[in-house]
């Protein structure tokens, strides 16, 4: 039998106590990445609870090929490092709102047991005016140096209310140039018109909350399906967005993709979030919370299976991977572009297109794209005028290079296709790239057991809030949050009294409700 490998030490960062946390005290510990046995681990240790090892990658391969591509972007300081009284993690945020979550509920018509937020549950009911939610759009698409484009309307369950539209409207009206809906899909499979309508007020895509293709693992599948079929006619994309959580839906990750690829004229991507363990499920029992652990690996290794590795772990690769892109946008348009400089961890990603066959083709196997950045980002170096001319020419002499055109789908000119795109000026063009493909992502979001503070300092998907930008890692995770909407809340008898009815009565009666 052979003896377990010396644990060795990867990078030095910072964390917070679970213990501690759980004790409502958000205490900052010094932590450690650290690979054993193959797998990576964060470990950290607090005088008083001792210490504690959270599985961070089951796999270092993949570890350190993601983590080649960690980058800094510009201080962005009107991210909020702390709110109330909590302490300052770190001093500046280095990165950008990529994405905007906007919570304009915590109600909802349904009881998923491991939601972040649930009025039921927490005894408030937040639920900001039209006019709040200007004041925190408004901080969003003002931040310097560079304001946000891209908004996520969230909940609870945001079609409870009866004014979205207007909230789409004000959205569009304060500049906000791509608008996502992050929704259950209940009442958009209720009603079509319901979903011309909000194609109508200029939603560009619908989050849909789709955790499998199985009344085990989905009770609202049937639900879910008539929501795209409602969505098609509507003309409106959707990316289907699964919690995976171990022991319950983690089998059916590649069954997922399968019918997201049968829905492909609908289905845009595939965005998997496996379960972060805050609100109401921080206090699982460790054996409970290691069982139902997913990281990226054991993600990874589902979708494998199902599709015998003709979808694999080699074909993703982390956020940050694409920032030189971003770069050649910049340099091409000389005006400031999003950049995507998010922390590795954060989160991985490939496309997937389909051969003649119908089998599926991840882009990797027929463009070495690492080769291909590295051009992109050499381009964007180069000084001198007639910029594009220049670009242009230089990728169609030496695109061949990158691109093996006897392995790509036969039914599209993928040289042109990548020089539209390059050459675009913006994210728009590349349109076409990600109609002829499926997106397949994942955002894992950390929560007290597995924070790494320099992870959090390079998050890039915020809340808008009544005190400022928050990261998504610690308004959920940390339950910074939960404190905002307590100070901003009614306690339910008292919104029931003002709004004339009772909370129940916004449950659905036709469906399961957890």
């Amino acid at each position: 039998m052979m003896e377990a490998q010396t644990m060795k030490e990867l990078e030095c960062t910072s964390s917070v106590c679970p213990a501690c946390f759980k004790e409502g005290v958000i205490s900052q510990i010094d932590a450690q990445i650290v690979e054993e046995d193959g797998k990576v681990y964060i470990v950290k240790e607090c005088d008083k609870h001792g210490q504690f090892k959270e599985i961070y990658f089951n796999d270092a391969d993949l570890y350190h090929r993601w983590m080649k591509y960690r980058i800094d972007g510009e201080p962005y300081p009107e991210v909020k490092t702390h709110v109330f009284d909590e302490p300052a993690l770190y001093d500046t945020h280095m990165s950008q709102t990529v994405l905007t979550n906007l919570l304009i509920t915590n109600r909802c018509d349904l009881r998923c047991s491991y939601c972040f937020m649930n009025a039921g549950a927490s005894g408030v009911v937040y639920e900001p005016s039209l006019d709040e939610i200007r004041e925190m759009m408004k901080k969003a698409r003002e931040q310097k140096p560079m304001g946000s484009k891209a908004l996520q309307i969230t909940g609870g369950e945001p079609t409870i209310r009866e004014d979205l539209m207007e909230i789409i409207d004000m959205g569009h009206e304060l500049g906000f140039s791509h608008m996502q809906l992050n929704t259950n899909g209940i009442k958009l499979a209720d009603s079509v018109e319901y979903c011309k309508e909000i194609k109508k007020h200029g939603v560009n895509t619908v989050y849909l909350s789709f955790d499998g293709v199985s009344p085990d693992t989905n009770p609202w599948f049937e639900k879910n399906k008539q929501a795209i079929a409602n969505l098609r006619e509507a003309k409106i994309h959707a990316v289907l967005v699964p919690c995976l959580i171990g022991g319950k839906n983690l089998h059916e990750a590649g069954k997922i993709i399968r019918f997201a690829i049968e829905n492909l004229d609908v289905v845009r991507g595939v965005n998997f979030q496996p379960v972060s363990f805050c609100g109401r499920i921080t206090k699982l029992k460790d054996e409970k919370r290691d069982a139902q652990r997913v990281d990226y690996v054991k993600m990874l290794a589902a979708i494998e299976d199902e599709f015998d590795c003709k979808i694999s772990r080699d074909d993703f690769y982390p956020v940050p991977f694409v920032y030189p892109i971003s770069r050649m946008m910049e340099f091409i348009s000389n005006r400031k572009e999003i950049e995507f400089t998010a922390h590795p961890g954060c989160g991985g990603a490939t496309y997937v297109f389909f051969g003649e066959d119908g089998e599926v083709v991840p882009v990797t196997r027929f463009i070495d794209v690492e080769k291909m950045m590295e051009f992109i980002r050499e381009q964007s170096e180069k000084k001198g005028a007639l910029k594009k001319v220049r670009v242009g020419a230089a990728f169609w002499s030496h695109a061949d290079e990158f691109i093996d055109e006897t392995k790509a789908p036969k039914d599209f000119n993928l040289k042109q296709i990548l020089k539209d795109a390059i050459l675009g000026g913006s994210y728009d063009s590349l349109r076409a790239f990600h109609y002829k493909s499926l997106f397949i992502g994942s955002m894992w979001f950390q929560d007290a057991f597995n924070l790494n503070v320099d992870r959090l300092q390079h998050c890039c998907i915020h809340y808008a809030t009544e005190e400022g930008i928050v990261p998504f890692c610690s308004y959920n995770g940390l339950g910074i949050g939960d404190k905002i909407r307590e100070k901003y809340s009614l306690p339910i008898k008292e919104w029931e009294e003002q709004n004339n009815r009772k909370m129940k009565d916004d449950l659905r009666k036709d469906v399961p409700l957890t």
